[in-house]
């Protein structure tokens, strides 16, 4: 049985339905499994409750997995929330740790970690480092690992592209914060990962393995956004909106209800996203989805 963490959200269930859909026995450990029954209807899916955060719900929720995977996110990622431990230090460092153990203890055999690209013991972000500390947890557990450092994820639910065509249904102008024509990012379909993270699963060439995971595009942000409306066949304004104008603003917003935005998260959503692919294709044979197409799959149907 594979358990996965995380398994209800953006990546984890893209996880989730791919290795469903390649026959595997498929666990999700959630915080609450009475809300999470209808997340994949027409897929036979276990529902386990636990929260990474809470390291004694655990171990009933590991028991019989035979791999873990790591994919756990807090609510509204990257606006954090110290008051509700919704940080990258309770969720992906402490978190990880606390699983980790939990999976050693259960004696689960394989422990896969999605983590990010850029994650570094000596990061300029907290979030990286604290992924960094998450993926020491998992190499040093003796467990087989592999871990996953994807740039920037997108698909038909994620919340950063999207945002910008739901933008474009009601505004003449899609606004870009900072600056968009020179960040550059690399987008990787949310199927690509999941086909990746599956094919880990059970081949040994990814065995103990640190696999950077990018799409085949290199991009700005400007040329992505574009490219999203082009398939939503929109045309729209692209208005610059300057980072330090978005970071005063997000000084005053994060204090309202719901904590709308922060000025961590206007760095985070502003900076670099690139990963070197060329390891997932060449151990796990994973062939990578052009923004366009992967686009096409979804934007502008139904």
């Amino acid at each position: 049985m594979i358990l996965v963490a995380g398994g209800t959200g953006f990546v984890g269930a893209g996880i989730v339905r791919e290795l469903a859909r390649r026959g595997k026995r498929v666990a999700v450990l959630t915080r609450d499994a009475v809300r999470a029954l209808d997340r994949f209807p027409g897929i036979e899916v276990e529902y386990r409750q636990g929260d990474v955060r809470d390291e004694a719900s655990l171990a009933a929720a590991v028991q019989g997995a035979e791999t873990v995977i790591g994919s756990q996110q807090f609510p509204q990622s990257p606006v954090e929330d110290r008051k509700r431990g919704h940080t990258f230090e309770e969720v992906d460092a402490r978190g990880t740790e606390k699983l980790v153990r939990a999976a050693q203890a259960a004696g689960v055999r394989r422990y896969v970690y999605l983590s990010g690209a850029g994650a570094a013991p000596d990061a300029a972000y907290h979030w990286f480092r604290a992924k960094w500390r998450a993926e020491a947890a998992v190499r040093e557990s003796g467990m087989t690992y592999v871990i996953f450092r994807p740039s920037w994820v997108y698909g038909p639910e994620d919340n950063a592209l999207n945002r910008f065509i739901a933008m474009s249904r009601f505004l003449p102008f899609v606004p870009l914060i900072g600056n968009a024509a020179g960040q550059r990012l690399q987008p990787v379909f949310i199927d690509d990962l999941a086909r990746a993270v599956a094919e880990a699963v059970d081949n040994p060439a990814a065995d103990n393995q640190t696999l950077e995971i990018g799409g085949p595009d290199v991009l700005t942000m400007k040329e992505v956004v574009r490219a999203a409306l082009q398939a939503a066949g929109r045309r729209r304004l692209l208005l610059p909106v300057p980072k330090s104008v978005m970071k005063a603003a997000a000084s005053l917003l994060q204090f309202m209800p719901g904590r709308p935005l922060t000025p961590d998260a206007v760095e985070f959503v502003t900076m670099d996203a690139l990963a070197d692919p060329s390891e997932v294709r060449r151990k796990l044979g994973v062939r990578l989805t052009a923004l366009r197409d992967g686009l096409g799959t979804y934007v502008g149907r139904g």
